[in-house]
């Protein structure tokens, strides 16, 4: 099993910064404000289906985009996705009326649409050949990926216990009153009216995948990697793979392990500093927009403290349910 090993990360961080005055500038400064424009596309459907789930709110869009953004910039930082427990608290403070386990339940509007569209541009790399072939994952300087390749037996046993304990989790659950179903159907409400789902929420999540995908593209103009409708679907399908592992903020460690493995032409410094450089930039930027949210639009710090009361909110829930 290969040993993960931060140096070639390290030495990407010194290639990026001495390459710094190489940076096309202006093709970053465009990528990131579409990487916003992405997020707030999201954050709108998302918005959508809460007006759906709760049509006597009179909410406030502003405060539920800026929970919206707190949470994806903070998910940057935080490992196991902590940013969506503070998302979830500062989104039921906003909605007047509404329930954890509404708010909760809210976010899986979005996942049809998503979940089919990186199944999608999965499909593609797979079938191209863009990804590593089995054989070589193992190798792969990345624990993330390593660690659970070169241990199918703990692999096979965690999802095991992941599997007994959602059922588990469902048979509670199912014995529990009727008013927290109720409530947890009360945020996929907009999904009982087709038309409107297509129009405020799939159509806006379209328009954040364009802009996801042309933000991709100027990145990889930014650092001189080359933009091409190829390496977009390549780098997208590596970001799906690396946020599907927990161990690390971000999936920092897989994403470059397997943009090193996959982009062909550049050299791997290169590949290496023009991954560690975008995921920077990104996670710099994102973090910045979520604390001036946090800030400015909620008047606080303390996003401890929110975190805290997100995951006790949540135990708290499913106890009371």
């Amino acid at each position: 099993m290969a040993v993960f090993d931060l140096d070639p990360f390290v030495r990407a961080l010194e290639r990026f910064a001495e390459d710094l005055g190489s940076v096309g500038w202006g093709w970053l400064a465009l990528a990131l404000g579409l990487s916003l424009a992405l997020q707030l596309c999201r954050a709108h459907a998302w918005s959508n289906a809460l007006r759906a789930a709760f049509p006597g709110s009179a909410f406030r869009e502003r405060e539920v985009t800026a929970a919206f953004l707190i949470g994806a910039g903070l998910n940057g930082v935080l490992p196991a996705k902590g940013g969506e427990a503070i998302k979830i608290v500062l989104a039921r403070r906003s909605v007047p009326g509404s329930s954890y386990p509404a708010i909760i339940s809210s976010f899986a509007v979005l996942a049809p649409f998503d979940t089919g569209a990186g199944l999608l541009v999965l499909l593609y790399a797979i079938t191209q050949g863009l990804l590593p072939r089995l054989p070589d994952i193992p190798d792969l300087p990345a624990f993330d990926i390593s660690f659970w390749v070169g241990n199918p037996e703990f692999l096979f046993f965690t999802l095991t216990v992941l599997a007994i304990g959602v059922v588990v989790l469902f048979v509670i659950l199912a014995r529990r009153v009727e008013a927290f179903w109720a409530r947890l159907r009360q945020g996929v409400a907009i999904l009982r009216e087709p038309r409107r789902y297509l129009r405020e929420v799939v159509a806006w999540q379209a328009a954040g995948w364009i802009c996801r995908f042309v933000s991709f593209w100027l990145f990889l103009d930014a650092f001189h990697i080359g933009g091409s409708a190829e390496n977009v679907l390549l780098v997208m399908s590596v970001q799906a793979i690396a946020g599907a592992l927990p161990f690390t903020p971000g999936g920092i460690g897989a994403q470059q392990a397997l943009l090193v493995a996959t982009l062909t032409g550049p050299s791997r410094a290169a590949v290496l500093a023009y991954s560690v450089g975008q995921q920077a930039a990104v996670t710099v930027w994102s973090v910045t927009v979520a604390i001036a949210a946090l800030v400015f639009v909620f008047r606080t710090r303390d996003w401890r403290g929110l975190l805290r009361e997100g995951r006790d909110a949540r135990g708290a829930e499913s106890g009371a349910g």
